[in-house]
């Protein structure tokens, strides 16, 4: 794909390449399919493990890093789904994968804001889509799936699904009450003081704005949906919930407009999803709407997680489901 100016955007594998690689993963029993740069797809067949999730580690903070050190899984078969704010600074989100990846079966990574920050603090100066790549170069280094890979088959307990890790952003679709229109809210959102730090440390190069490579991934993305086999399930890991109703409880409203886009709205009908799995909130819960089960899967900050009864660091089970999420 490329982006404004004739500048290659990010590097896409073509849609029926990905296709392919599900539909063998997914007809074959047992196996693995080989896919670009030698490496493998593998299934999960033999009934054992956990399809696991958490985002917002946040690792900047001492004792989120000591969260990370601490993880484990608990068969050999286990998968981890870590849905984005690792940290700001690329060493950090590096050494963070690197432990995960070494006790995991398979790590799957999609971005979230913080990674995608230009921090003053980040030897690392890249911005915008040439800072996405360099992550997603950073992950195929330590063996980790991005959004720019075939997505896996978790054939696992519970499975098989689809496991699709999705980059989409945001494009300020989710406005405050009585505001038609982005300047409206980012005017009304300056006034209340709660103006998301992306303002400043995100940026969209090449394209012009953040909404426009938003509308983009999400092109490319639907299209990539579209093409996995019929009747597969499918478990869309995102930084963001691709529908606007978690946001219903923020203390703030008008962060929503830093939360997702309504352009995915109606995807949890439209593909079949089993389970959408989120962060980005800082509110761990499970959801539900229109029978389809969404998981916000965030540590957040130690201020945040301190005042919660569950010990921070959990690792949320999607697959197979805990008791009460049938």
């Amino acid at each position: 794909m490329s982006g404004p100016g004739g500048r290659p955007g990010p590097t896409l594998y073509r849609a029926r390449e990905c296709v392919l690689v599900v539909a063998l993963v997914y007809s074959w029993e047992r196996g693995e399919c080989a896919r670009e740069r030698g490496r493998k797809v593998t299934s999960t067949a033999g009934g054992a493990g956990q399809l696991l999730a958490i985002s917002d580690l946040h690792i900047g903070y001492p004792e989120n890093r000591a969260l990370v050190e601490a993880m484990a899984p608990e068969t050999d078969e286990d998968w981890l789904l870590v849905a984005g704010d690792v940290s700001e600074n690329v060493a950090d989100i590096r050494w963070a994968l690197k432990t995960l990846a070494g006790r995991f079966r398979r790590v799957v990574w999609v971005p979230g804001n913080h990674e995608l920050w230009t921090h003053p603090s980040d030897p690392v100066t890249l911005r915008g889509v040439a800072r996405y790549e360099h992550l997603v170069e950073v992950c195929r280094d330590l063996g980790v799936t991005t959004p720019e890979d075939p997505y896996p088959v978790w054939e696992g307990p519970g499975g098989p699904v689809a496991v699709a890790p999705l980059f989409l952003l945001y494009d300020y679709s989710f406005l405050p009450a009585g505001c038609a229109t982005k300047e409206e809210g980012l005017a009304y959102a300056q006034g209340t003081g709660i103006v998301c730090n992306d303002e400043y440390l995100l940026h969209p190069d090449p394209y012009p704005t953040r909404e426009a490579w938003c509308r983009a991934r999400v092109a490319e993305t639907e299209r990539r949906l579209a093409e996995i086999p019929d009747g597969l399930p499918v478990v869309p890991v995102n930084h963001y919930p691709l529908h606007r109703h978690p946001m219903d409880v923020l203390w703030h409203p008008e962060f929503a407009m830093w939360c997702g886009t309504g352009l995915t709205a109606d995807w949890h009908r439209r593909f079949r999803i089993e389970t959408m799995v989120y962060g980005h909130l800082h509110i761990p819960r499970t959801t539900w709407h229109e029978g389809v089960r969404f998981e916000e899967v965030s540590v957040g900050y130690p201020r945040e997680w301190r005042k919660r009864a569950q010990p921070p660091g959990r690792l949320r089970r999607i697959l197979p489901r805990e008791a009460g999420t049938e």
